[in-house]
């Protein structure tokens, strides 16, 4: 078995999309960065690349890639189960905080824990996704930005 773990902030800026988990999000604010910007999903896929001893995310799907520039997350998880699975292992379980002031994430919750159970090759109960507000309190607090972190447990197939 092994474990990885991880996190991931992306600042919150207008005119960008909310995607969360894989899931687009009515918001007034979204999510600024190279890809989708996809937080839960990066803090996730750098999660399992720690667990294999891979590196980090920048390291396979660099910011200066224009393969990457606005793709969604989804295909990243995809690829890093594939550089998993090539490795003989599989997800254990997944366990992964959102860190957002608002919207609320309880609406959303049950589909990403699908499109990341699906990513993943996995069952929907190997996959806890849960959220937490900043109370005010801080760059989450304040809207500024939103952090992910995710933790793994690989296992050998």
């Amino acid at each position: 078995m092994r474990i990885g773990q991880s996190s991931d902030i992306h600042r919150l800026v207008a005119d960008r999309k909310l995607i969360l988990g894989g899931v687009e999000i009515e918001s007034d604010l979204g999510l600024l960065g190279h890809s989708d910007a996809d937080a839960l999903l990066h803090a996730i896929s750098e999660a399992i690349l720690g667990a294999l001893a891979l590196g980090d995310l920048g390291k396979h799907f660099p910011d200066t890639d224009e393969r990457y520039e606005g793709v969604s997350s989804l295909l990243i998880l995809e690829e890093v189960t594939k550089m998993m699975e090539e490795r003989n292992y599989k997800i254990s379980n997944v366990d992964s905080l959102v860190m957002i002031e608002k919207p609320k994430m309880a609406p959303y919750i049950e589909q990403m824990r699908q499109n990341i159970a699906n990513a993943l090759h996995t069952n929907i109960e190997n996959v806890s996704v849960k959220a937490t507000r900043g109370e005010g309190l801080g760059y989450v607090g304040r809207r500024e930005g939103v952090l992910a972190q995710a933790v793994v447990l690989l296992e050998e197939i």
